[in-house]
Parts: structure tokens; C-alpha cells; sequence
């Protein structure tokens, strides 16, 4: 019997590819917003989200894909199974501390680079600037290795990175997040609203 996690990671990430091939093939699913993904994420692994929002499934994470695939049910999923909703950002606090305890033990090195990305991107999605700053360094890490045919797609999450790590700077939240969150925004934010890309 394969591992528990096994069908979450090959419906995220797709077959064993180079990064370049993997994230053409997934981008759609990863930063698209349908309705039709968001219910096949419902409907296959809202279970498994309700177990890891409720603080269950801790064993995933004494493997390295398990550990991946947590995070992707606490970092992720909630943000297509509960979109729109508070319950989006419900998972964030535990994903945060299980991204920072197994980089801490480079738990990272078992991972291909194009899986990192959804590690580092936790701390992207951070209302807290010294992990967006902490992001901005893996990234950064991760595009230097790259090999040269992947080396733009690195830097778009690397660009992406520091996009986050400048909000954050600039406001300490994300503006984008306050309607949802029922957060009343300043003036300032909400005319940064009104700008092209500002809401990710």
C-alpha cells in the first residue's frame, strides 16, 4: 500500500518531470481560480483538511513528503475548499510552524526544487516580515541552483517573493485579505487595491 499522502502529491504535482514541465502542466491548478478545481479539491480531500485543520495527521510529518503533503492540506487546499471564506487562512498558523520546524531540520534537502516552492511559499503567504524576509533568502537560494533551462521560472517565484515581502513591508497585512477577514482598511490600502496585481 502506497503512503497515505501519495494521492495528494501526484494530483499537485502531476508525474515525475523537470520543474519547467511540472509547473506548465500545473500552474492552472496551483494559482488559477476555477470552480471546477476547486470542487475536485473539495470533493477529494476535504476530509483530509478537516483532519490537518484540526491539528490530526502529525505523523505525515516525520517524512519529508509527508511533510509536504501537510503542508499543502493546511497551506493550500483550505485556500480553494473554504475560498472566500475566513477558513481560507485557517490553516496558516500550523503550516508556518511545521514549515519552520523541518526547515530547521533541512527536512527540504529530500524534496525536489519546483515541491520546496510550496514549503517556502508559507512563509510567503506570512503577515510577518522577517519570514517574508526568510522567503525572499530561499528563494533566492533556490534560483541560484537552478539549472539554466529553469532559471525563469525561478525567478518568477523569486519575483513573486519579493512582491509579497514589499506589502508586508509597506502595510504589515495584506490588504487583500481584510474584506474577508472582516478587517476595516485604511484609505491608503484601499487605493493600493484599486492598483493592477495587488491582490495576488
Amino acid at each position: 500500500m502506497g503512503a497515505p499522502w501519495q494521492p495528494l502529491l501526484d494530483w499537485w504535482f502531476g508525474p515525475q518531470a523537470p520543474a519547467a514541465e511540472v509547473a506548465a502542466a500545473r500552474s492552472g491548478l496551483w494559482f488559477g481560480k476555477h470552480d471546477r478545481q476547486d470542487l475536485e479539491a473539495r470533493e477529494r480531500f476535504a476530509a483530509l483538511v478537516e483532519q490537518a485543520l484540526a491539528g490530526g495527521l502529525g505523523d505525515w510529518a516525520e517524512q519529508p513528503h509527508g511533510w509536504l503533503a501537510l503542508i499543502l492540506l493546511l497551506d493550500q487546499l483550505p485556500r480553494m475548499i473554504h475560498r472566500g471564506s475566513p477558513l481560507a487562512f485557517a490553516g496558516d498558523t500550523r503550516a508556518r510552524q511545521l514549515a519552520l520546524e523541518g526547515l530547521d531540520g533541512e527536512r527540504e534537502a529530500a524534496l525536489a526544487p519546483i515541491q520546496r516552492v510550496f514549503v517556502y511559499m508559507v512563509l510567503e503567504h506570512a503577515e510577518d516580515l522577517l519570514l517574508q524576509d526568510e522567503a525572499v533568502r530561499r528563494f533566492t537560494r533556490l534560483l541560484s541552483v537552478a539549472p539554466a533551462a529553469e532559471q525563469p521560472l525561478f525567478a518568477d517565484y523569486l519575483d513573486y517573493a519579493e512582491r509579497h515581502q514589499r506589502v508586508i513591508a509597506r502595510f504589515a497585512r495584506f490588504p487583500h485579505r481584510n474584506a474577508v477577514l472582516g478587517r476595516a482598511s485604511t484609505q491608503e490600502e484601499l487605493r493600493f487595491l484599486e492598483e493592477p496585481g495587488s491582490r495576488f
